[in-house]
């Protein structure tokens, strides 16, 4: 299978075709080779407008999805990043070499506390949450910039926002399939 020109299709046909112009997100898609980043049996499937299963049982993202991320972040050689990654190291992949510094972290990790290094300007989170804690929140800088995805109700949009001296607030974009990150549900209450 020739990848180069899958990649290119996706780029045109995926990418172009969804709004997604932006020409560091499109050389940074094009330069990541998207096949490497899933198991071996789907590598034929790897520029497919469709989440892919993992080794780990969780899922690499439709490509747009990773396009209007990176639009949104619009990352600079000044950034330091935490990536919650799903486990698949392709986020970090696209983001590393835009920015200064990039941390990944699992969503495990994301959701535990504990004395963590902060001041990031910028998170990713590779997957849709449904709350963001207070202690991932508190490793960015005030002002740092948030780009995820949202689950509500088995519906998914992309968001992006900042961190204030009050938390993080968040403003969904657009519906779009992204893999949901149960790690980050909101405790299940009980009502009437």
């Amino acid at each position: 299978m020739n990848y180069a020109s899958a990649r290119r299709a996706m780029i045109d046909s995926q990418l172009r075709t969804s709004g997604v112009n932006a020409e560091f997100v499109l050389a940074r898609m094009n330069a990541v080779a998207r096949e490497d980043y899933v198991p071996e049996e789907a590598r034929k499937l790897a520029y497919i407008d469709r989440s892919i299963p993992l080794a780990n049982g969780r899922r690499l993202a439709a490509p747009v999805f990773y396009g209007r991320m990176l639009e949104e972040a619009r990352p600079t050689l000044g950034d330091t990043v935490l990536v919650v990654d799903s486990g698949s190291g392709y986020l970090p992949a696209l983001v590393q070499p835009l920015v200064e510094n990039v941390e990944t972290i699992l969503p495990d990790e994301a959701v535990q506390t504990g004395d963590k290094q902060e001041g990031f300007t910028l998170l990713l989170i590779d997957g849709a949450v449904e709350a963001i804690p207070d202690t991932l929140v508190e490793r960015l800088a005030t002002n740092g910039r948030l780009v995820t995805g949202l689950w509500s109700g088995g519906v998914t949009r992309l968001a992006t926002g900042r961190r204030s001296d009050r938390g993080a607030a968040l403003l969904a974009l657009a519906e779009m399939g992204i893999p949901h990150l149960p790690e980050f549900d909101k405790p299940k209450v009980w009502n009437f």
